[in-house]
């Protein structure tokens, strides 16, 4: 099975506290890792995490909002210093592209890999595809111009019977063929059906990051269907006129998003530093969508087997 994990590195929101670190993710596609957003610590937390510097390929940033990317000149900077050969995609509006890009070149002139800086607006377009993944972005609701990510895998191959591939001699070098969905026709001429050689591939797996973001019906549609939902959690109830001043949502909002998306798990995260007990936020968010959990550091979260 292919690996799919998502790493919470952090989940508080602007105000620094010592129950949650800023903004940050770390998705683990295939060994290979995306960042998503960097608040300040990330670097620390990569290694406390074991999470390899090495194979950090695409940094998304949704905004430029401190406490979601005051963490990429250490982290560009460290790059250089584990001997980092690869290229590192930043993808980031215009005006951080230009700020960091100042700063990489007078802070860290001699990188030893290539920084690549992929400007990002609100329009809604794709900005990474490869063999496994594509991720797209989608418009976001907050005091700066945002964005969200949408990460979905790409459909993936059947598995191999090896018991009917043997009792019909089928040779390796067919495998493949199989695995895409091939009949095979055996040297007498008669048509196997894929579906007697091979069982169902394992489903392709999607995940959205929203943070930040007041409550909007249109992200609910950027993201419906998807199997799991980010959606930033900034208050609760009582804190709801707050969360519309600030765009920002409340826990009750994020599950709006998620039952009106049709998700199928919600993660809260992005908490205001005046919580000490997320409880509450859980509540009220599983009270208009139950399959709710709470972002916490530390969590690695395989999307591939826990998707409910």
């Amino acid at each position: 099975m292919d690996k799919l994990e998502l790493n919470i590195l952090g989940c508080g929101s602007a105000k620094p506290s010592l129950r949650h670190l800023p903004s940050c993710q770390v998705l683990n596609v295939r060994d290979n890792l995306m960042m998503i957003d960097c608040g300040e610590g990330t670097q620390l937390e990569m290694c406390r995490r074991r999470l390899k510097l090495s194979r950090l390929t695409h940094i998304f940033i949704s905004h430029l909002h401190g406490d979601h990317c005051f963490g990429l000149p250490g982290l560009l900077s460290t790059l250089s210093l584990v001997d980092k050969s690869s290229s590192v995609t930043v993808h980031i509006f215009e005006d951080g592209a230009e700020q960091f890009r100042k700063m990489m070149d007078y802070f860290c002139r001699d990188r030893c890999y290539e920084l690549i800086f992929d400007v990002i607006t609100r329009e809604p377009r794709l900005v990474y595809d490869d063999d496994a993944i594509s991720v797209n972005t989608f418009r976001l609701y907050h005091r700066v111009p945002a964005v969200g990510f949408l990460f979905r895998e790409k459909p993936k191959m059947r598995h191999i019977n090896p018991d009917a591939t043997q009792q019909w001699n089928v040779p390796q070098y067919f495998y493949n063929s199989l695995r895409q969905g091939m009949d095979f026709v055996t040297e007498s001429g008669v048509v196997i059906p894929n579906r007697e050689l091979t069982t169902d591939a394992d489903p392709a797996i999607s995940y959205a990051y929203a943070s930040d973001t007041t409550y909007n019906p249109r992200v609910a549609e950027a993201v419906a269907g998807v199997d799991w939902l980010y959606h930033e959690a900034t208050y609760g109830d009582e804190s709801a006129e707050s969360a519309r001043k600030r765009y920002h949502s409340t826990a009750r909002d994020a599950a709006r998003v998620a039952k009106e998306a049709g998700v199928k798990q919600l993660i809260l995260g992005h908490y205001s530093s005046r919580y000490s007990d997320l409880s509450p936020l859980l509540t009220q968010a599983q009270e208009v969508f139950p399959a709710t959990r709470l972002a916490r550091e530390g969590d690695c979260i395989n999307l591939t087997k826990e998707v409910v």
